[in-house]
């Protein structure tokens, strides 16, 4: 099963990860990779450089950024392999402590 993992930091946004931090995370991405869980995994850039779509009865609005909420952003993702619910959130748990104090958001991605 693959599921999709959304970080929302509680940090500011911007904020650099140290770079006893950023070793953790890097030794972390490698390992997940090299055991086959870990697919895909991106940071995003600022939500000043982002924009908001909404689509409300027929009428697009956007909104640039920067976001004002910025606990419920998401500041990067990864896709992961796991053989079950649990076993994502293991892997999540794993993330975080290398990421820092946040939350990540898991939802299984649909396949038939």
């Amino acid at each position: 099963m693959r599921f999709l993992c959304l970080y929302k930091p509680s940090r500011p946004e911007g904020t650099p990860l140290s770079d006893q931090e950023m070793a953790g995370m890097n030794a972390l991405i490698k390992d997940m990779r090299a055991s086959g869980v870990l697919l895909a995994t991106e940071g995003c850039m600022p939500s000043a450089l982002g924009a908001r779509v909404r689509l409300s009865n027929g009428t697009f609005s956007v909104t640039g950024g920067p976001f004002p909420e910025s606990k419920e952003l998401v500041e990067g993702y990864a896709l992961i392999q796991a053989n079950s619910r649990a076993e994502a959130i293991e892997h999540t748990m794993r993330f975080l402590r290398a990421a820092g104090e946040g939350e990540s958001e898991i939802r299984q991605v649909w396949e038939p």
